[in-house]
């Protein structure tokens, strides 16, 4: 498994995590399963967040009473959460005031019965923002060795310049959506300029190259996702040239597309971990694989291309 040092931090981190949104209605030797087959592929970074399985912390609650860590056990995992997403009844809003920070990181600590979270990130931008909230509660959360190392998720660069103008600390990472045909942080850059093309807009302000310059690390969320709603596009009809690149290249390599696929975003040097969201053992295997692939740029480009994205 492809590994590199987390920047801004002393953390060793896979390319590739294991999301733990979906092990709800899992039973325990199903979730030790998944989990064991992803430690066994190299993967001892897990990804929660408070409002995964339906209740607050029920995800959390679940990992930890398949798993019952011993403290050793704990210290060779990587665990991260997220917070800020609150509910009104049946309606949503997002919170990043003092309170609900600091009240969420403590309910996710009593869930996954855990002294810290290696990282936490702060899940979709609130509109109503005070950084210097956000500041004290990170700096009272760091104090009290809860949490060692801060983030965020779905930002962008103005939002996390914002953030990080109070902040002690550095954000050390950005979960976003990524993935071959979903990639729009990727394609701006390749069209810049071409007036009258979609690709050509921005959407992010530059959030690839802003994370790089910033030391930030990227995590890909939906890394299968055709789009925000529409499904996978592995075997998708929708996707028929991109989905014969990845066959072809994929027997090149004696792995499955969902490797290559996998690989595509590991390729890219701003070492983007890839988050999965699967509770199938094979297909975690799979996108571990994955990651041990260097594609060449021919064969980068030929995927992002049947994608149908333009390269001029």
């Amino acid at each position: 498994m492809k590994t590199f040092t987390l920047s801004q931090t002393d953390l060793t981190v896979p390319a590739v995590v294991a999301g733990m949104m979906r092990i709800a209605e899992l039973d325990d030797a199903a979730i030790r399963t998944l989990v064991n087959t992803a430690l066994d592929a190299g993967i001892n970074f897990f990804d929660h967040a408070d409002i995964y399985g339906g209740q607050l912390h029920r995800c959390e609650e679940r990992f930890a009473a398949a798993l019952h860590l011993t403290s050793s056990q704990r210290q060779e995992m990587i665990i991260q959460s997220k917070c800020g997403i609150a509910r009104d009844g049946q309606f949503g809003y997002f919170d990043f005031s003092y309170d609900h920070i600091v009240s969420s990181v403590n309910a996710s600590l009593t869930a996954l019965q855990t002294d810290y979270l290696d990282i936490l990130l702060l899940h979709r931008p609130d509109a109503l923002v005070e950084p210097d909230e956000v500041a004290r509660a990170f700096d009272d959360l760091a104090a009290a060795g809860k949490v060692r190392y801060f983030g965020v998720s779905n930002h962008t660069p103005g939002q996390i310049e914002l953030l990080q103008s109070k902040l002690g600390r550095p954000l050390v990472a950005n979960q976003v959506q990524l993935s071959i045909t979903h990639s729009p942080m990727i394609a701006q850059g390749i069209a810049m300029n071409m007036a009258g093309e979609d690709q050509s807009i921005s959407r992010d302000s530059g959030l690839i190259d802003y994370c790089r310059l910033r030391g930030i690390t990227l995590q890909a969320w939906s890394p299968f996702q055709a789009g925000f709603f529409d499904g996978v596009f592995l075997d998708n009809p929708a996707y028929a040239a991109l989905n014969a690149s990845l066959d072809r290249i994929a027997q090149r390599y004696d792995v499955t597309p969902m490797s290559i696929a996998t690989a595509w975003i590991t390729r890219h040097p701003a070492d983007i971990q890839v988050i999965l969201g699967t509770t199938n053992p094979d297909r975690v295997r799979q996108a571990a694989a994955g990651a041990d692939i260097v594609l060449t740029r021919p064969e980068w480009y030929e995927l992002f291309r049947t994608a149908g994205h333009i390269i001029p």
